[in-house]
């Protein structure tokens, strides 16, 4: 088995501050055939959070916690941090892994399901950043999807437990980041969240659950996954239900497209219906979940490869007209 130098944590990223929101949105949006004036209606998202996203300190907080997880129960590995769109770059962040002789690395990517944007593009962007860096750039090998794992599960059914202690007889919602339905029907992803939803909502002790989607960006014409969200709450209205849980099961952490699409446009939708609406809180850096990157460590280091289930064939990537304008991370 091939033997590791590093961890790096890989994500999306996202602006720290206001001059920094549309530089970061042309990074999202480049090679898309995306309107300005919807680049500038999501600038507007942000800049209603005075243009910072939460992600990259939500980032920081979970690499904090992998490092004291591992250096007190191992492996101990430094833990490096790479952005697809915003700083650190994942390129400048490989530049300085091999500077520090990182030979080969772990990836852990910040999302648990399979789909181009989730995961082959995170593939395509490793080794196109190793291409740029060149001679001495480090292996990585891409820790496995995780959507159906135990410490995955068991965060998301605390937290909706909790939500629903606080809302007796609410819905039960499970949220996802939509989907064109061309894109998603080369990838896994439906099925795997349909999975977590079952797993998440037999935990809780919930029969009655649906699971729904949020924050397409595409044109009307473009089928994308649904119900969407804000049908759903009408919906769940009309039948008769004075409150719902809403649980963002498709994130890992409470960042842009759960504070602005839920907290904010989902929750003002709700309550202009007269329904109550409570959000259960994402994994986060819940000990299990962090507990969860250090198992998937070891797994990939025990086993190799055979831990990856991940294919080359898997997950291609679409037609650029096919891929999601973007709402913001």
């Amino acid at each position: 088995m091939p033997s590791y130098d590093a961890v790096l944590v890989l994500s999306f990223g996202g602006p720290e501050g206001p001059d920094d929101v549309m530089p970061f949105l042309e990074n999202v949006l480049r090679g898309r055939n995306v309107p300005r004036a919807r680049m500038l209606e999501v600038a507007e998202h942000y800049h209603h959070f005075g243009g910072r996203s939460p992600i990259n300190d939500q980032c920081r907080e979970l690499i904090a916690a992998l490092r004291t997880e591992l250096e007190s129960r191992g492996p101990r590995l430094p833990v490096y941090w790479g952005n697809r769109n915003w700083h650190p770059l994942l390129t400048d962040t490989m530049r300085r892994m091999a500077a520090d002789g990182v030979g080969r690395a772990l990836v852990f990517v910040t999302s648990a399901y399979s789909s181009y944007s989730a995961c082959r593009q995170y593939l395509d962007d490793l080794d196109r950043a190793r291409l740029e860096v060149g001679p001495g750039a480090p292996v990585c090998d891409k820790l496995r999807h995780f959507h159906n794992h135990p410490g995955f599960i068991e965060p998301n059914v605390e937290h909706v437990r909790s939500a629903l202690a606080g809302a007796p007889g609410a819905r039960l919602l499970f949220t996802a980041h939509s989907l064109p339905l061309e894109l998603a029907r080369t990838s896994k992803y439906a099925a795997q969240l349909e999975e977590t939803a079952r797993l998440v909502a037999a935990g809780a002790g919930v029969d009655d659950y649906q699971l729904v989607y949020q924050s397409r960006s595409g044109p009307p014409q473009q089928p994308w996954l649904e119900p969407d969200i804000l049908t759903a709450l009408t919906a769940a209205r009309t039948s008769g239900a004075e409150s719902v849980v809403v649980a963002p099961i498709g994130f890992i952490s409470d960042h842009m497209e759960v504070i602005y699409d839920l907290d904010y446009e989902a929750a003002r939708h709700a309550a202009s219906i007269g329904l109550r609406m409570i959000r259960a809180a994402s994994a986060g850096t819940h000990p299990r979940f962090i507990a969860m990157v250090r198992e998937l460590i070891d797994e990939r280091i025990t086993l190799g490869a055979e831990a990856d289930p991940c294919l080359q064939e898997c997950c291609p990537a679409p037609a650029g007209s096919l891929l999601p304008g973007g709402r913001g991370r």
